[in-house]
Formats: structure tokens, sequence, C-alpha cells
């Protein structure tokens, strides 16, 4: 093999290097734009829960009272309707 040869090899091997050493920067970088992306989306997600975990807090709030006033007018509507059918029922 000749001196021209050689040489040859040796700058197609040190531009295949360089080739390899900027795919590798690219791809470095691709996986720290990928990592930022699932940290951002873990917040995102941790956010969500939070607000998930506070509507749900609200609607048990709400169910609560709304039973209260459902109970409430319930007695307050159901008794003096018992008293006027039971008083209906004993004139007859």
């Amino acid at each position: 093999m000749g001196d021209e040869q050689v040489i040859k090899l040796l700058e197609e091997i040190r531009d295949l290097q360089k080739e390899f050493l900027a795919n590798q920067k690219v791809t470095l970088q691709n996986q720290q734009a990928s990592l930022q992306n699932q940290q951002l989306s873990l917040q995102n997600q941790q956010a969500s829960i939070a607000r998930q975990k506070a509507a749900l807090q609200r609607s048990k709030v709400a169910t609560i009272v709304l039973i209260v006033i459902l109970l409430f007018l319930g007695v307050s509507f159901f008794v003096p309707i018992m008293g006027w059918l039971f008083s209906w029922i004993v004139r007859r």
C-alpha cells in the first residue's frame, strides 16, 4: 500500500470521526431536549393532578351542601303535607 493510499485512508477515518462526533453532539442535544420535555410534561401532570384533587374536594363539599338542602326541604314540606293528609283522613 502506497503512502498516498495510507494518507487517504487516514483522512477518510478522520473525516468519519468528525462526522461521528458531530452526530453524537446532535444526539446529545436531542436527548437533553427530550429530557426537558419530559420534565415539563411531569410538571404539567402534577399540576393537573392538583387541580383534579381540588375539583374533587369542591364537588364533595357541593354534594354535602346539596344533601343538607334537600333534607331540609324534604322535612319542611313533608311534615306539613303529612299533617294535612292525616287530618284529611281523620275527617273522612
